[in-house]
């Protein structure tokens, strides 16, 4: 059991010394502390496992020379976005913990801390899906998890998941699913659909498949609209980097959905979120308040304070990073007097002086006017926080490769799937992902093998191998069918 706080609240762990009816005696034997000093850590890591995802999708980005990013985990419960630009994940300084409604924004504690800033849906593989009270078709939040699981495990599971509609859509081969190590069952899954779903929407369990498959895509899609609308992006000239267990197989008609035309599969996605933190740097970062006017702030105080912060990250740093170099960042939060939201604004890399007043003002109203379309002239400049990032360095991303001329190839096997563009029943080509060199291509619909999961390859869409062993699925410019 843990209680969760805030560094400037931590003191509620000790809140056994009280003892207001003696609290005046000086001879009283104060109780044992809740929690030790010495056994008593702030708030350190929030969502681990979602941001080595995007992590490894910024490293994606920079060895394919990408700019502009989504970034698209989905597993067996949830489905992770998060925006890339330039390499870099979107960051924020907020985040809530122990939410109500899980989902819901709002209806949890905010933290103040700096993380890696994604959206997170209730759509994954185990995802239930039933007929509501109205006679509406839903999917999630509720999962099936690994235990018992989709219909088709045979583990008990009795409720259809998103895992049973692509079963019985044909994108899932019982032969290949898990190199064989988990059997399934197509046809409980089909009668599954059709029992809990089809039954009462006058549809077949291909149909409930299809309908399944369409709403989770496009609560998926939604999602990423929602969140760039929110961060003031397009998601129309990115390119999507899908991975997890279930990322590949939904990518095309979410991308399609979103308006995004190029999708990045990377080698062994199933595991994205792992391969993404072997890549991530050692890292600590200190945000310390202290409220001043910009243009009379106490320089050297200032000073005093930012180099006590790096001494202080550099001591964690090196509890995982031993002798090796690190790098330091600074910076402040800015906002005009009397605003509630603050601009982070970089700040040099050495000890303020009095010169650097013009170029930080200058910074933060080049800043507000991006974000607002115009500063606000004459008004002061206040900063409330102040923060410090001490990293190794990031490992290098090799420089980016051609791929060689593509050629079209020639698969050697089928199979009948239900196509997710329109409905109708397509055959499908089936190639096997280890068997694809850089530059061969494979025309839509067609369905890539490999032992952590599929991609589906849409008819609108073709793929092929680069040339450092991403599978690149791109929409035909007409978008036909």
């Amino acid at each position: 059991m843990a209680t969760v706080t805030t560094e400037g609240f931590r003191d509620i762990l000790e809140i056994a010394y009280e003892r207001r009816y003696s609290q005046y005696d000086i001879n009283l034997e104060k109780p044992d502390l809740l929690v030790p000093r010495e056994r008593s850590l702030t708030i350190r890591l929030v969502e681990s496992g979602p941001a080595g995802g995007a992590i490894l999708a910024a490293r994606i980005a920079a060895q394919a020379g990408l700019d502009q990013v989504l970034s698209f985990d989905v597993g067996g419960t949830t489905a992770k976005l998060c925006l890339i630009d330039g390499a870099r994940p979107q960051t924020s300084r907020q985040f809530e913990i122990a939410r109500a409604a899980r989902f819901v924004k709002g209806s949890g504690m905010p933290v103040r801390i700096p993380v890696i800033e994604m959206i997170e849906i209730g759509a994954g593989g185990g995802s239930i899906a039933g007929v509501d009270r109205l006679g509406r078709l839903t999917v999630g939040p509720k999962s099936a998890g690994s235990e018992p699981g989709p219909v088709a495990f045979g583990r008990g599971g009795t409720e259809p998941t998103v895992t049973d509609s692509d079963i019985t859509l044909g994108y899932i081969l019982p032969d290949t699913f898990a190199e064989g190590h988990i059997q399934i069952d197509p046809e409980a899954s089909e009668l599954a659909l059709a029992r809990v779903i089809g039954a009462k929407l006058d549809l077949d369990g291909v149909g409930a498949a299809d309908g399944v498959s369409r709403i989770v895509d496009e609560s998926m899609a939604s999602a990423g609209r929602m969140h760039a609308v929110e961060s003031g992006k397009d998601l129309g000239p990115r390119t999507m980097i899908a991975f997890g267990g279930n990322g590949p197989l939904h990518a095309t008609r979410v991308a399609r959905s979103a308006g995004v035309s190029r999708i990045v599969i990377p080698p062994n996605q199933g595991v994205g979120s792992a391969v993404g933190f072997l890549f991530a740097p050692v890292s600590f970062e200190i945000v310390r308040s202290r409220y001043s006017l910009l243009e009379t702030m106490d320089i050297g105080s200032i000073n005093t304070l930012l180099a006590q912060m790096i001494d202080e990250a550099k001591s964690v740093v090196a509890q995982g990073a031993g002798e090796a170099e690190t790098q330091v960042q600074r910076s402040a939060f800015m906002r005009y007097n009397g605003q509630g939201h603050e601009i982070e604004i970089p700040l040099p890399d050495r000890d303020l002086t009095a010169a650097d007043l013009g170029p930080l003002t200058t910074g933060f109203e080049t800043e507000y006017a991006k974000q607002f379309s115009r500063p606000v002239p004459g008004m002061k400049i206040e900063i409330l926080n102040w923060a410090v990032r001490v990293a190794t360095p990031e490992a290098e991303a090799p420089p980016v490769q051609q791929t060689p001329k593509l050629r079209t190839i020639a698969p050697a096997a089928f199979r009948v799937i239900t196509c997710d563009a329109d409905g109708s029943t397509k055959r499908a080509a089936m190639v096997p992902r280890e068997g694809l060199s850089p530059g061969d291509r494979v025309c839509g619909p067609a369905l890539i093998t490999e032992p952590q999961t599929t991609t589906l390859v849409s008819a609108d869409f073709s793929a092929h191998g680069d040339a450092i062993g991403n599978l690149v699925l791109i929409r035909n410019q007409k978008g036909d069918v």
